[in-house]
């Protein structure tokens, strides 16, 4: 560990400059990721690097500042970044980053290092007449320092989340990376636009400056599609971009395009930790309600699966009952030997029919043999209407076939419950059912009901009597029950005020359950 830290201070130190110091950003990527088992090791490395290059300036910066300068960064940045890594949670969980803590985290130890330089120079032998304007080699410092910050650290974090999501794994971490969109857009996308830039700008001085203001332009673009994570590497890129364009040294407008790409970073990292943030909470109560809504599927279908076995008791109860009848009324004439049995035969019928309502309404024959058509058309609700002497019919078009049993059950409820509703509130004398179904992706149904009344012929109607039967054969909770329904398919119901009646238009949509 120490061998490779040693290695790696001497790469940072020979790319860095004063207002671009991104051996600082090395630092504090080491920190934060290094065990601290292994902190021993940074700082030993730290102190013999730094011995070398008080002995290799020796001469010109005199004894006490090589003293000084022997002293490692780490021992001033160490611990303010354990207080941040173990008081203030800049890491909440294993792979995640609190951002705004990270921030304030890269501000603070950009203060810190510029602090220490100065107060070296403050022990260096200068040369005669040389002179230091502290403010601008403050201000020069705190720059360098922030944007060397900037340019390494967010990133390393970026890698570092990818490889815990990889459960450190390095073939499963490369795999997963070559499949990233993120890695396909910063490689084909971002890469690309600073590299054209570069161009640009070293072809064209004349657009030089206007060319480096720019950089922050790919950074904006690419927290608001992948967060900071994205702010971050696009951010690495923009830095380098401003840095391969400098004409010199000191040149005042690259360090006015360091402090624009500066701010951008910073800005972009906590409004794309914000937005992460936000759509993660979107995409986890998406989540939430698709779970929700399968758990409400799976309610129904076992409703359903009780009703069903509610229904085949009932039918074995009625068949029972009928036997028994018939078995009744044949020993009633072996005693009586004549007897006018018309009256007990009416009230066994009328038993019988209601038993058989009641079992229909449970669990729908027509629909199991015949599917949604023949139900809607010959079922027993569209017998009840024909007996009443309501005018009803049904006009079905589309792929029926495409749609589940579960909601061809749905569509069949709701039209029953639909037309109970109209006939409980009003007195119709035509009843019309419209289905329209498709598949988009998804089957769809909507279903239109409508109820007119002709007053003429509603008077030849025995409301009373069908009423009765059409509270057997549905729930009785009109609305409610209906638009309950729909929702649990995505759908909605709709009422529509139409001339001479009434219309209620009912949507559903194919459950597509999360994967879990």
């Amino acid at each position: 560990m120490a061998i490779v830290y040693l290695a790696a201070l001497f790469l940072f130190r020979a790319v860095s400059i004063q207002h671009w110091f991104i051996l600082t950003g090395f630092h504090l990527a080491a920190l934060l990721l290094v065990p601290y088992r292994y902190w021993p090791a940074l700082f030993i490395a730290d102190t013999a690097y730094l011995a070398y290059v008080s002995y290799d300036h020796l001469d010109q910066f005199g004894l006490s500042w090589a003293v000084l300068n022997t002293i490692p960064s780490l021992a001033y940045e160490a611990p303010v970044v354990w207080w941040f890594r173990e008081r203030w949670q800049l890491f909440p969980t294993r792979g995640t980053v609190n951002m705004p803590i990270f921030v304030l985290c890269v501000l603070i130890i950009a203060i810190i290092s510029t602090a220490e330089t100065i107060v070296e120079l403050q022990f260096a032998t200068l040369p005669p007449g040389y002179v230091i304007h502290y403010s601008e080699a403050t201000a020069r410092l705190m720059l360098g320092n922030f944007m060397g910050v900037l340019t390494v650290a967010p990133v390393t974090l970026v890698v570092y989340q990818s490889l815990v999501t990889g459960n450190l794994q390095w073939r499963r971490w490369f795999r997963t990376l070559l499949e990233s969109r993120f890695l396909a857009e910063s490689a084909l996308g971002v890469f690309p636009l600073i590299a054209f830039l570069v161009w640009l700008g070293t072809h064209n001085p004349q657009v030089r400056t206007m060319v480096q203001m720019a950089m922050f332009l790919p950074v904006v673009f690419m927290a608001f599609r992948y967060g900071w994570q994205g702010a971050a590497v696009a951010g690495t890129l923009a830095s380098l971009g401003v840095v391969t364009l400098m004409p010199a040294t000191d040149d005042p407008v690259t360090m006015q395009a360091e402090t624009l790409v500066a701010m951008a970073v910073s800005t972009m990292l906590l409004v794309g930790a914000r937005m992460s943030t936000l759509t993660r909470r979107v995409e986890q109560e998406r989540f939430d309600s698709r779970m929700a809504m399968a758990l409400a599927h799976r309610n129904v279908a076992l409703g359903e699966a009780q009703l069903q076995i509610t229904a085949q008791a009932l039918e074995q109860f009625r068949s029972l009952s009928h036997d028994v009848f018939s078995l009744m009324l044949r020993r009633e004439r072996q005693v009586l030997h004549a007897v006018d049995d018309t009256g007990y035969r009416r009230h066994v019928e009328s038993a019988q029919e209601q038993l058989f309502l009641l079992t229909d309404s449970l669990d729908p024959s027509m629909l199991r043999e015949r599917g949604l058509p023949g139900a809607l058309a010959q079922g027993a609700l569209a017998r009840i209407l024909h007996e009443a002497g309501i005018k009803y019919w049904c006009d079905l078009r589309g792929t029926l076939g495409v749609l589940p049993q579960s909601m061809n059950l749905a569509v069949y409820r709701v039209v029953c419950e639909a037309i109970a509703e109209a006939c409980l509130k009003h007195e119709p004398s035509d009843v019309l059912v419209k289905v329209r179904c498709g598949a988009r992706g998804r089957a769809w149904v909507v279903v239109a009901i409508e109820a007119r009344w002709d007053l003429a012929r509603s008077r030849h109607v025995d409301w009373m009597a069908l009423r009765q039967r059409l509270r057997i054969s549905t729930t009785g909770l009109g609305r409610k029950a209906i638009e309950d329904r729909a929702a649990t398919f995505d759908g909605q119901a709709r009422e529509r005020a139409i001339r001479d009646g009434w219309r209620l238009l009912v949507s559903f949509l194919e459950p597509n359950h999360p994967r879990v």
